[in-house]
């Protein structure tokens, strides 16, 4: 099974694999060896789009060369485009949406029994709870809050793909923490399109806080992390809990995509630049790590406004920056939008930006020098040598600390470091005895 995009994505696919396995089903690493072969895709943007049709054909061969008898393609992909993969892409057997996995192990065998293609995409709004086989390293695992999006940003398909926001039941997301707990998973990563809108669906404000004091108190929780928290809903009570408990991870992940006004308007961005500003300042007064992510080159944004933006990545300093090019998705209201910046100064933009960031990256990390950390060893030789992440760090996105051992140390194991020296986005140190 290849898995595509985001982190959400992931936790599907350990769910579709908990379903299969449980009905006999073995996995395998190599895709010679496979009978079925599923890749759950992402359509975020046009490169996901990309990636996932170059996938599907390159799964679609192990057809011919390996012992493939069935090609599986799920998710927001296959939820937004049904029509046109079951037409143009015939060497698809099996067709699923997303949050329709519970009737894949039939389908399966219905498909492998009588050779006919099938395709479900039934209401994408419902939830499925079902017990998952982990993808992450065995300390580590995601676990989703909430699902779909209400926000309606003018640039972004997610609405379309996965419906309206809800949020998981309370009871559900702490007694899945539990047993991922007993099953020996320290780090649990907390994600949602919006994890910040959590418990919205049943009281004024966010519930987030409260869900994470909940989740911090079970015992085996050793970090819990929280991604894509939006600033109007990043309160002080948010802020206090990220700063205070030691087993929260000190770490605010605020996807801003832009400061100025009137490009986040446009944007239909909930919260505007006076949000930004006091999340960023009140997360700075609480010592936290800050990750963003920008649109560069969204359509109608002036030199003016991107220059607006550089000032402000000066000031905020984010430990942490993703950046991306504005990409137009059909059926978005941004893509009708006359004003669509080149590509050409998209581009151009984009390089600005990420020279910045590197330089603003690189002066964040010198100033963790000589500082003593813990870090979670992520991978090591077995002497001397090893990798790890410390709580500034998210699994997958951002650098990673290199480390010298006086004594071997293996994955899963935490430690405490002394950071000797910075490059622009990793670390080095040294485990103390």
């Amino acid at each position: 099974m290849v898995t595509l995009g985001c982190n959400k994505n992931r936790v599907d696919t350990e769910t579709a694999l908990g379903l299969l396995t449980e009905r006999g089903w073995e996995i395998t690493e190599d895709f010679s060896e496979a009978e079925v072969l599923m890749v759950n895709t992402c359509g975020f943007i046009e490169a996901a789009k990309t990636e996932s049709i170059d996938t599907i054909f390159e799964l679609a061969e192990y057809k011919r060369t390996g012992k493939c008898r069935a090609l599986v393609v799920s998710g927001c992909l296959a939820q937004r485009y049904e029509q046109a993969l079951m037409d143009e892409i015939p060497e698809i057997d099996l067709l699923f949406g997303v949050n329709q996995y519970q009737g894949l192990p039939d389908a399966i065998d219905r498909v492998l029994r009588s050779g006919n293609r099938e395709r479900h995409m039934d209401d994408p709004e419902r939830f499925f709870e079902h017990g998952r086989v982990l993808t992450t390293p065995a300390y580590s695992a995601y676990v989703r809050i909430g699902e779909g999006c209400s926000n309606r940003c003018t640039f972004c398909a997610i609405p379309l793909i996965r419906g309206p926001y809800r949020s998981r039941s309370r009871e559900a997301i702490l007694a899945e923490i539990k047993e991922l707990a007993e099953r020996g998973v320290t780090e649990h990563i907390l994600v949602a399109q919006d994890t910040t809108r959590y418990g919205t669906d049943w009281q004024k404000h966010s519930a987030l806080p409260e869900l994470l004091s909940d989740a911090a108190d079970i015992p085996g929780v050793r970090w819990l992390r929280v991604l894509y928290c939006y600033p109007d809903e990043t309160d002080e009570r948010l802020l206090d809990l990220l700063a205070e408990r030691e087993n929260i991870c000190s770490y605010l992940d605020l996807p801003i995509q832009h400061i100025s006004g009137r490009i986040l308007r446009r944007m239909a961005r909930r919260g505007g630049p006076e949000d930004i500003r006091r999340c960023v300042r009140q997360a700075r007064e609480r010592g936290l790590t800050l990750r963003t992510s920008i649109i560069v080159g969204f359509p109608g944004e002036t030199e003016a406004e991107f220059e607006e933006l550089l000032d402000f990545l000066r000031e905020a300093r984010f430990d942490r920056l993703g950046a991306f090019t504005y990409s137009p998705e059909e059926n978005t209201p941004a893509a009708a939008f006359p004003d669509q910046v080149s590509e050409e100064i998209k581009a151009e933009r984009l390089d600005r930006l990420m020279r910045l960031q590197a330089e603003l990256s690189l002066a964040r990390n010198r100033e963790r020098v000589g500082t003593e950390e813990t870090v979670l060893i992520t991978d090591t030789d077995g002497r001397r040598q090893a990798l790890g992440r410390s709580q500034r760090e998210a699994p997958e996105s951002d650098g990673e600390i290199r480390l010298t051992a006086q004594t071997p140390v293996k994955p899963g194991e935490y430690v405490r470091a002394r950071i000797i020296s910075a490059s622009t986005y990793d670390l080095k140190g040294v485990v103390l005895p």
